[in-house]
């Protein structure tokens, strides 16, 4: 059994401790080592090229002020999912960034308690990740002092990319820098606000739609004015989850930018991260619906990283040809291993919000963690009905542990699916770009997306 390479996220501390003879990092059993794979079971992903194998570039740490994010990795805020439970399971399979779920920067200033309780971080969580939305300037500098002054955060990401209708018919999320001067102004107000404590990223999409892009712009406006990094989900709002990642337009991005650039969109399996940055240039990814029900695709990506930078070191010479390299394979578990994830996160569930509540926030992931598992339809129901650990415990024990990790999901696309659909926006919104009014009633009274 073995763990992940990597560094933790710390202010530039050494490496993170490797496992010991138990299996343990950092304290947390492991439940599963890498498997073998079937070379025709290859990631998913969206460009050309090589499959798993590297040694075209070593990736440099992501830096966020004193802190170190290393491999660079990011896992992207998701409403009901990125909670201080699920943060912890993903950060005991693998370093990285992981941020919290979207808050609202007039929820926070507020003290709305369901936003309070939302910016709760674990004990040696470092950094502490908070995403932030907003569409006042005002409102969102408030936001961003009350968490430097309070101590709330180490790192803030601003929220451009959301493409949800409750967000986008007020101008926020993925509407808003269409608006480039209002948008501009938002930013340069987060910025200003951190002075210089708290690093500030921001997380914006293609554009509207095909016909109303704005990316390069959105990027250009950022690292004027000031922001750390930027991450690129490579689809238009206009897409929501529908279609293919567009990765040609990160590669653009990192191109037109000085400051670091992300990458984000249809990475399912490590393999997808190391070809998205060959392909594109980029500094890092963001992980998303990838992640769900697998939360071990961090000790993947930290693998997978360790491999490209090893094929860096090592690359092909005299007597050490491309395919002598080291290869990265991913974790294949048992449904055994796997019922030892969920049950890992049913109790952390728990632990942060009570038994009950937990197990019942915890029915949303038994369809993602049993996918392509042949499991009878009547478990399936009653463990995503379970109402206590020891019910769990109990329907848990009913999965043969032996059966081997289905193949067919490997690469395949994972949690919401929908339809291209035309953005909901404020009335009047495309006439102008340099209108810098803000929308009436625009910020939004709650957290969460």
């Amino acid at each position: 059994m073995r763990g992940a390479p990597g560094r933790t996220t710390a202010p530039d501390s050494g490496r993170r401790r490797g496992p010991d003879a138990g299996g343990r990092r950092g304290g947390t059993v492991w439940p599963f080592a890498a498997r073998d794979r079937d070379p025709a079971a290859g990631g998913g992903g969206t460009g050309p090229g090589p499959g798993p194998m590297c040694h075209a570039r070593s990736v440099a740490p992501l830096r966020l002020n004193r802190y170190v994010v290393a491999p660079p990795v990011v896992l992207a805020p998701m409403a009901g999912i990125t909670n201080i439970a699920f943060r912890r399971l993903c950060r005991e399979q693998g370093a990285g960034l992981f941020v919290c779920e979207m808050i609202t920067s007039r929820a926070l200033v507020e003290r709305n308690p369901k936003t309070l309780r939302m910016v709760t971080f674990a004990e040696g969580e470092r950094p502490r990740s908070l995403q932030l939305y907003g569409v006042d300037p005002d409102t969102v500098a408030r936001a961003v002092r009350m968490v430097v002054e309070e101590d709330l955060a180490d790192h803030i990401d601003m929220n451009f990319g959301c493409p949800v209708p409750k967000v986008t018919r007020k101008g926020g999320g993925a509407a808003l820098p269409w608006r480039r001067r209002l948008f501009a102004r938002i930013v340069a107000a987060a910025v200003r606000a951190a002075e210089g404590a708290v690093p500030v990223t921001i997380k914006m999409r293609k554009g509207i739609d095909d016909d109303h892009l704005t990316y390069v712009d959105a990027g250009l406006a950022a690292q004027e004015a000031g922001v750390a990094a930027v991450a690129l989900h490579a689809r238009t709002a206009a897409q929501r989850y529908s279609g293919r990642a567009d990765w040609e337009a990160i590669a653009t991005l990192k191109q037109a930018l000085d400051i670091p650039v992300l990458g984000n969109g249809d990475i399912w399996e490590a393999a997808d991260a190391v070809r998205m940055v060959r392909q594109t240039g980029c500094d890092g990814v963001v992980i998303g619906r990838g992640c769900l029900g697998r939360p071990w695709l961090f000790a993947d990506l930290a693998d997978a990283f360790a491999t490209l930078d090893a094929g860096q070191q090592a690359a092909p010479g005299p007597g050490r040809p491309p395919e002598a390299l080291p290869e990265y394979r991913p974790r294949m578990p048992t449904l055994g291993e796997v019922a030892a994830v969920m049950r890992r996160h049913a109790q952390l569930l728990s632990e942060w919000l009570g038994e009950r509540e937990g197990c019942t926030d915890f029915r949303k992931h038994v369809a993602w963690y049993l996918k392509g598992f042949p499991v009878g339809s009547q478990l399936r129901r009653s463990l995503a009905m379970v109402s206590s650990l020891s019910e769990l415990d109990d329907l848990l024990g009913k999965l043969d542990p032996t059966v081997p990790f289905p193949r067919a999901v490997v690469g395949e696309p994972r949690g919401r699916t929908s339809a291209p659909a035309p953005v909901h926006l404020p009335e009047g919104w495309l006439a102008s770009r340099d209108d810098d009014e803000i929308p009436y009633d625009a910020e939004l009274d709650d957290s969460g997306g």
